[in-house]
């Protein structure tokens, strides 16, 4: 770790200018690089990283785990993330916590308690509908939210199994995910799903900026499908999925 390393990404459609500590945080974001002037900076000090490691310890904890042990290098990246995430909501953009796939132009957002499978049942639409799938983001998407509706966009926090594209989809509908024996969809209200889309929206810690949240989160629900899926996660689940919302 010598001096910070600066350079400029692109995501959303909002360039962002980055001061971070580790060169591999640049290699981390080398897809979403960009030579445009930036229109916010974020800058990470090694406080920043030490509140990183005390956090996910002390989720750990909670969840009655082994506290695990992550390099500088990764708690970086989340903290480079946490600090657009919590930039970008003056641009009416989310970081939200789920796995979105597209499928012929429109994008699917689903989302879950952990363990659930989001990301098993997107890898269901993939093999069920091939080609026309694709993967937009498998575990942060962002989510830009305007008068026309709400945009779908790829990032490099793209979970563990690394599925993600530089990409921009409208999002058609938002799926809450449930296992269940058999595959049912139904459509929820706007009341059902606003608290559950707030638990996996970021949510920052400064009052005016989680107004901000609340504003774009409650647009979400005015602007997409609801839906919530009971599904076995066999291949039917992706069909039934999809013929639910479309």
């Amino acid at each position: 770790m010598g001096e910070n390393i600066r350079f400029n990404i692109k995501l959303a459609d909002v360039p962002i200018g980055i001061s971070a500590l580790y060169n591999s945080t640049k290699l981390f974001c080398r897809e979403y690089l960009t030579d445009e002037k930036p229109a916010c900076k974020v800058c990470v000090e090694y406080s920043d990283i030490v509140f990183e490691k005390e956090k996910s310890a002390m989720q750990d904890e909670r969840n009655g785990v082994s506290v695990r042990r992550f390099s500088d290098n990764y708690l970086e990246t989340l903290a480079v993330y946490r600090k657009i995430a919590e930039e970008l909501t003056d641009w009416g953009i989310l970081l939200f916590h789920g796995s979105a796939v597209a499928v012929d132009g429109e994008a699917y957002l689903f989302t879950a308690k952990s363990g659930v499978g989001k990301s098993t049942h997107t890898r269901i639409w993939r093999e069920t509908f091939g080609s026309r799938a694709v993967m937009v983001n498998d575990d942060k998407p962002l989510l830009r939210i305007t008068d026309g509706g709400v945009t779908v966009y790829g990032t490099p926090w793209d979970g563990k199994h690394h599925l993600s594209n530089n990409i921009a989809v409208p999002l058609k509908a938002v799926c809450i995910l449930e296992r269940g024996s058999e595959n049912r969809i139904r459509k929820i209200t706007r009341r059902e799903a606003w608290p559950f889309l707030m638990q996996q929206t970021y949510r920052p810690a400064c009052s005016d900026k989680l107004e901000q949240v609340m504003r774009l989160t409650e647009q979400i629900t005015s602007k997409a499908g609801l839906y919530r899926l009971a599904c076995n996660m066999e291949a039917q689940a992706a069909v039934t999925a999809y013929e639910g919302m479309k």
